[in-house]
């Protein structure tokens, strides 16, 4: 895929969405220990139900990480200036995430030509679990 062109983006423009397979304990492991984040609620079944919930679920920064994916896969990290999200839910084991994106906004920031992207993951349900938005700068 090349990346994206300024002159050709235009407001209302998807990315190509990035689905997930449903999440998994070993996916949330891995991430707990490439991520430093070993919070027992997102890895141990017996903590997260004495903290009321029905088992483990995912890191927010997992599902952030998803977003980043999807961001990085339509274009490079580098020109990659501002990346904000909203954490609106958890994702459960099970759920099958689904990232996607729009092309919101055409401007300069900083003397670079930009595009503002609104991202957001969904599960299978079709309800938001995060939603935010980021700043790409495009030639």
């Amino acid at each position: 895929m090349t990346a994206p062109n300024h002159d050709t983006v235009q407001v209302g423009d998807e990315l190509p969405p990035l689905q997930l397979p449903p999440v998994d304990r070993t996916t949330l492991a891995l991430f707990a220990g490439a991520s430093g984040d070993h919070n027992p609620i997102h890895i141990d079944t017996d903590m997260a139900r004495r903290a009321g919930m029905p088992d483990v679920f995912a890191q927010g920064m997992l599902g952030m990480a998803w977003l980043g994916r999807l961001l990085t896969q339509w274009a490079p990290q580098s020109q990659l200036r501002r990346f904000d999200v909203r954490f609106q839910g958890l994702t459960h084991l099970g759920h099958a995430v689904r990232c996607t994106g729009r092309v919101v906004e055409k401007l300069e920031r900083n003397g670079e030509r930009c595009v503002r992207v609104e991202v957001s993951s969904t599960n299978q349900h079709g309800q938001v679990r995060i939603a935010g938005e980021a700043l790409v700068a495009l030639a």
